[in-house]
C-alpha cells in the first residue's frame, strides 16, 4: 500500500501512484522494517529535480522493480526541501563514503535508520560502469540475508564516524581585516575573468559571495571586489541562466559561460539574486542591475506567489514539448523556425541576432537558449520590446512547467527581504505589499503560540515538520528588512521572538549552532553545517540576523552570539570563501559596526522624513539597520530620545557606541552611510 496520498509535499504526491509501497519518513516505517526484518530503502529528492523524475519513470513506475522492492525492503520517500535535516544527515554519509552526492539520493538503512550502502541515480540497465538499480537491490538483499554481521558492523562504524564530526568553532573569535582580506584573495584566485563567477562547469550563481564583495567594497573601497561583483552579475544577466523573456534565474549553468541552464527555477535563487542585483544598483546605479532586480521581483510575484500570499518553492525543469513528452527546457528554448512562426521573417532575423539563436542551436535538437550576447551595433529599443512581448505571449501558450506549491518558511523569509528592499529602492509599493502579505502568512500559519516555526505549508494548511535553524534565521532576516522598510516595529518584535529560539534551542554552551533544535526529532546525528550552499547556511544566516537585531536593540546576548557564530567564518573564510559568502558578508557588517540609523519626523507621512528614510535605506554601509517613525514613537528602540531638529525631520547615525550629530540634510546622511 502506497502511503503518500495524504502528503502535503508535491514531490511525495508525484510518487503517490507508484506501484512501490512507499512510506513517509517516520518511526512507523522503521518499525515495519524491524517487524519484517528487512532493510530500508531511503529515496530522497525534490519536485523540480530532473534526474529524480527520470529514476521514478525508469524504476519506481516499473511493476517488476516495484514488486522486488515491496518483497525485500521497506521503501521510504523523503522530500529534501520538507525534511532538510534528514537529507543533511544522510547526504553527509553519502559524501563521506563516495566523495560525491546529489539527488536523487539512494541510501540503504538498517531498521534502526543506520546507513550502510549509498548512491544517487541508478539506471534501469547497467550503463557507463554503473550497476542497474535492480542489481543494486539484489546485491543489498543478498548482503542483508547472508552477511548481516558485516552489514551491521559497517552501519555502526558509519554512525560513529558521523558522531565525531561535531564542529567546535563557536568559541573562536570573529574574523578581522586579515581574514577578510585572505577571503577576497581566495575568491580572486578562483574568479573566472573571462566569463565571471567562480570555478568551472557546472557554474552556480554566487549570490552570497557577491553580497560579500559588495559589502567589502563599501567598507574598504576595494575596486577589485566591486569589479568581480559587477562583471559576474552582468555575465549572468546576459546568459541563458537568466530568462530573457520572463525574468528570473534558473538553478545553475551546465557550462562555465552561463549559456545552457539546468532549467528549474527555485524561489531561493531568485530571492537571493533579486536582492544582490538591487544592492549592485544601490552601489553603482547600473541600469542593467535595476532591470534585472525588478524583472526578477516581478517574476517571483507573477509566477511563484500562491493564493494565500506566500511564495511557492520552484518551477520544474521539464515540461510538455507539444508531443506529450516531458522534456527539459521545452518551455524556454527556441529554433529559428519557431521565431519566424511567431514574428515573421524580418523580426525573426532580428530576434535571432539579438538573442543569439543559431541554426545549429546552443542547446539540443537545434534549439537555442535565449541570451544577450555582447555585440556591435545599436538595436531599436521599441522594436526589441515588441519582439520580446510577442515571444513571451507565444511562450505563454506552451505547456508550462509544473510548480511546487509548498511554502517553505526559510525561502519565503529570503523573498520577503528581497521584495521589501527592491520595492523600497525603486519606489514600487506593490512589491513591499507582496512582502508584507508573505510575512502575514508566515505569522498566521507557520507560527504557533510559542512563536515556534513550522517549516512548510500548502494550500493554506500548515505542515507537520518543525522549522530548522535556517527557517528561524531567514524568516528573522526577512522580518528585519521589512521592519526597516515599513517602519512597523512589530516585525522587529517577531524577529526577536524567533532569534530567542535560536539562542535557547539551536545554540550550545560554546556558542556553536546546530541545524535542528535541541528538542527536535532525534536522528542518527544532529546535523550541523556552517557552509553556504544553494542558500545561506542556518549558521551564517543566524549570525547575520542576530547582529542586525543587536544593532536595532542594543542586546548584548544577541551580539555576543553573532560574534561567536562568526568564529567559524574566521576558520573557513580564508580557505573556502566561496562556501561561506553569507558568513563573510555578516563579518563585514560586524567590522563596520554595523551602523544604526534612526529617522524621525513630525509624523510618518512627513515628506522630509520619508526622504531621509529612503536615503538611509539606500546607504551602502554593510549591514546598516534603519528605524523610521514619528518623534516620540516607541516602535523601535533606536527612536527613543531622538527629537526633531528645529521642528523638522532628522536622521541620527551611530556606530560603535558613538553618534554623529543629527542631520536634516539628505546629502550629509548619504555621505555618512556610503563608505
Amino acid at each position: 500500500m502506497n502511503r503518500l496520498a495524504d502528503s502535503q509535499s508535491p514531490y511525495l504526491l508525484q510518487h503517490a501512484d507508484n506501484p512501490v509501497d512507499w512510506w513517509p519518513w517516520g518511526e512507523e516505517a522503521m518499525a515495519e522494517a524491524r517487524r519484517r526484518d528487512v532493510p530500508v530503502l531511503l529515496s530522497v529528492g525534490y519536485s523540480a529535480c530532473h534526474w529524480c523524475h527520470v529514476m521514478a519513470h525508469e524504476s519506481f513506475e516499473d511493476e517488476a522493480t516495484a514488486a522486488y522492492l515491496n518483497s525485500h525492503f521497506v521503501s521510504v520517500k523523503v522530500d529534501r526541501e520538507e525534511r532538510p535535516d534528514v537529507d543533511a544527515v544522510y547526504m553527509e554519509a553519502v559524501q563521506a563514503a563516495t566523495g560525491q552526492g546529489g539527488w536523487p539520493m539512494t541510501v540503504f538503512l538498517t531498521p534502526d535508520a543506520e546507513p550502510f550502502y549509498f548512491g544517487t541515480y541508478f539506471p534501469p540497465e547497467p550503463r557507463h560502469g554503473m550497476p542497474s538499480f535492480r542489481q543494486v537491490l539484489q546485491g543489498v538483499h543478498q548482503a542483508w540475508a547472508e552477511r548481516r554481521d558485516e552489514v551491521t558492523e559497517v552501519a555502526g562504524k558509519i554512525v560513529r564516524d558521523l558522531a565525531g564530526r561535531d564542529i567546535s568553532y563557536g568559541d573562536a573569535q570573529a574574523p578581522g581585516e586579515e581574514q577578510l582580506g585572505q577571503a577576497l584573495l581566495g575568491l580572486t584566485r578562483e574568479y573566472d575573468e573571462q566569463h565571471g563567477g567562480f570555478g568551472g562547469a557546472p557554474k552556480f550563481p554566487p549570490s552570497m559571495a557577491v553580497e560579500f564583495l559588495l559589502r567589502h567594497h563599501a567598507r574598504t573601497g576595494a575596486e577589485g571586489a566591486l569589479q568581480m561583483a559587477r562583471d559576474t552579475c552582468e555575465r549572468m544577466a546576459r546568459g541563458g541562466i537568466y530568462d530573457q523573456l520572463g525574468g528570473g534565474f534558473a538553478r545553475y549553468s551546465v557550462d562555465r559561460e552561463w549559456v545552457v541552464p539546468h532549467f528549474e527555477k527555485m524561489l531561493y535563487d531568485n530571492a537571493l539574486l533579486c536582492r544582490v542585483y538591487a544592492h549592485l544598483w544601490r552601489a553603482t546605479g547600473s541600469d542593467l542591475a535595476r532591470r534585472v532586480a525588478l524583472e526578477t521581483a516581478d517574476f517571483m510575484v507573477r509566477e511563484l506567489r500562491t493564493a494565500e500570499g506566500g511564495f511557492a518553492s520552484a518551477l520544474d525543469a521539464d515540461s510538455d514539448d507539444g508531443t506529450g513528452r516531458h522534456v527539459e527546457g521545452a518551455y524556454y528554448v527556441w529554433t529559428p523556425a519557431q521565431l519566424t512562426e511567431v514574428l515573421g521573417a524580418e523580426d525573426a532575423e532580428l530576434a535571432a541576432q539579438y538573442f543569439g539563436v543559431t541554426e545549429e542551436g546552443t542547446f539540443e535538437h537545434g534549439a537555442s537558449v535565449l541570451q544577450l550576447p555582447q555585440q556591435e551595433g545599436v538595436f531599436d529599443a521599441a522594436r526589441i520590446a515588441s519582439v520580446r512581448e510577442r515571444l513571451l505571449a507565444a511562450r505563454d501558450g506552451r505547456a508550462a512547467p509544473g510548480r511546487d506549491d509548498k511554502v517553505v518558511a526559510a525561502w519565503n523569509g529570503l523573498a520577503i527581504a528581497a521584495l521589501a528592499e527592491t520595492g523600497a529602492y525603486f519606489e514600487r509599493p506593490d512589491l513591499v505589499e507582496a512582502a508584507v502579505a508573505a510575512a502575514d502568512l508566515l505569522v498566521r500559519l507557520h507560527l504557533d503560540e510559542q512563536v515556534r516555526l513550522t517549516r512548510t505549508s500548502k494550500d493554506g494548511r500548515a505542515g507537520a515538520t518543525a522549522g530548522v535553524l535556517e527557517d528561524y534565521a531567514d524568516v528573522a532576516e526577512g522580518f528585519l528588512a521589512l521592519a526597516s522598510v515599513t517602519g512597523e516595529g512589530v516585525w522587529l518584535d517577531f524577529a526577536g521572538f524567533l532569534l530567542d529560539h535560536v539562542l535557547t534551542r539551536f545554540t550550545d554552551a560554546t556558542g556553536s549552532l546546530y541545524d535542528t533544535a535541541s528538542d527536535a526529532e532525534h536522528l542518527i546525528r544532529r546535523p550541523q553545517d556552517p557552509t553556504d550552499n544553494a542558500t545561506p547556511s542556518g549558521w551564517s544566516a543566524a549570525a547575520n540576523a542576530l547582529l542586525s537585531y543587536a544593532a536595532h536593540t542594543g542586546s548584548g546576548p544577541h551580539r555576543t552570539a553573532a560574534e561567536h557564530a562568526l568564529g567559524v567564518v574566521k576558520a573557513l573564510g580564508p580557505r573556502v570563501p566561496r562556501f561561506v559568502g553569507w558568513g563573510l558578508a555578516a563579518a563585514e557588517a560586524l567590522l563596520d559596526g554595523p551602523r544604526e540609523v534612526a529617522v524621525v519626523g513630525p509624523d510618518a507621512a512627513d515628506a522630509a522624513a520619508r526622504g531621509l528614510h529612503r536615503t538611509a535605506l539606500l546607504g551602502t554601509a554593510p549591514g546598516a539597520v534603519v528605524a523610521f517613525g514619528a518623534e516620540g514613537s516607541d516602535e523601535f528602540p533606536l527612536l527613543a530620545d531622538r527629537p526633531l531638529v528645529g521642528g523638522a525631520a532628522a536622521a541620527y547615525v551611530c556606530r560603535n557606541f558613538t553618534c554623529d550629530a543629527p542631520t536634516a540634510d539628505p546629502e550629509r546622511l548619504r555621505a555618512a552611510l556610503n563608505g
